[in-house]
């Protein structure tokens, strides 16, 4: 018995005294890019398929995110970088892929891709409207609920699109304040609707199946 104590005890000591060598990344939430909750936004197959890309375009596309992903690789496999070293140099990386994928595109396949993301934007907008309006009829909102829940919606949008339009905000500062702003529109929603509409709202979301395969999350349809 005494035997299997001391090894336990040793066993103990040598995980704890590695998990002290183990640089700051390993904490703090950190996940490796391409885990869960790590995403990088870059144009679509469908997007870039609609600005006709030449066979040398496509070639050149292929063999700038190939660098890239060997890059981020190597970046993934580096343990001695704190945290902060390790998002600083992912963000450059980011930077460079899409300053270098802008480089491969026309002027005016730039346009192009500029209006098929604001074309995006209203499509988006159009359902969020839709939402609301499902959310409005579902819920019994009053006029003056609407009204308050609208206008928190339309000024959060506003917030969020000045957020991603700062180029002097990182990726990941951008991702932290659009955050803060959804919880605080959350917040606003809880105060403006009644606990039987909350409640409501909740059981709606816990519901089976709807029309399309998918549950409503009535919680977004004001974002």
């Amino acid at each position: 018995m005494k035997k299997i104590l001391a090894t336990a005890l040793a066993l103990s000591v040598v995980f704890a005294t590695r998990a002290q060598e183990i640089p700051e990344r390993k904490h703090d939430g950190y996940k490796p890019h391409g885990e869960k909750g790590m995403h990088h936004r870059r144009p679509g197959g469908m997007e870039m398929k609609q600005l006709n890309l030449t066979d040398a375009q496509k070639e050149q596309m292929k063999t700038h995110r190939e660098s890239f992903h060997k890059q981020m690789e190597e970046l993934k496999k580096n343990d001695n970088i704190t945290v902060k070293e390790w998002k600083s140099r992912m963000e450059n990386l980011r930077k460079e892929q899409k300053s270098g994928m802008e480089k491969i595109l026309t002027a005016d396949q730039k346009k192009q891709l500029e209006k098929m993301k604001a074309d995006q934007h209203a499509k988006m907008e159009d359902r969020r409207k839709q939402g609301g309006e499902r959310m409005k009829q579902h819920l019994g909102l009053t006029a003056d609920q609407s009204a308050k829940l609208e206008q928190n919606r339309k000024e959060t949008g506003d917030k969020i699109k000045a957020i991603r339009e700062n180029k002097s905000l990182s990726d990941e500062n951008k991702k932290e304040q659009v955050k803060e702003l959804m919880k605080k529109q959350k917040e606003h929603m809880k105060s403006v609707l009644t606990e039987e509409q909350l409640q409501k709202m909740k059981e709606q979301r816990h519901q089976g199946p709807h029309k399309g395969g998918k549950k409503p999350d009535m919680s977004k349809e004001t974002i």
